[in-house]
């Protein structure tokens, strides 16, 4: 291992604009004049990296109302309120029904 000699940080091997090996220091970007040799070595466990799945879940956060859906008749749906008009004006109420999904606003 090398360290730097401005601020005692690691030098890593890597490449300069012209494409030489050289070897630069992880913090100041200071580069070594030394001419030494180096072996990098890098050793993985050999697994393999287990892949994330993702499962389409449905998280219900919105809150629920006693409300009938326009569609199917149901009597629960969700809802929530946007300003989609001027600060003045009223909101505007969204309802989702729980059962189809059927979503519709309502300005008041």
């Amino acid at each position: 291992m090398m360290f730097c000699e401005k601020c005692g940080a690691l030098m890593i091997p890597k490449r300069d604009s012209e494409g030489k090996k050289i070897v630069g220091c992880s913090k100041c970007r200071n580069v070594s004049t030394k001419r030494e040799s180096f072996i990098l070595h890098e050793r993985t466990n050999g697994k393999e990296k287990k892949m994330i799945e993702v499962i389409e879940k449905r998280v219900d956060t919105l809150p629920k109302i006693k409300e009938d859906c326009v569609k199917c008749g149901h009597k629960e749906v969700y809802y929530w309120t946007v300003q989609t008009r001027a600060a003045d004006e009223a909101e505007t109420r969204f309802f989702k029904c729980v059962k189809c999904s059927h979503t519709w606003r309502s300005y008041t």
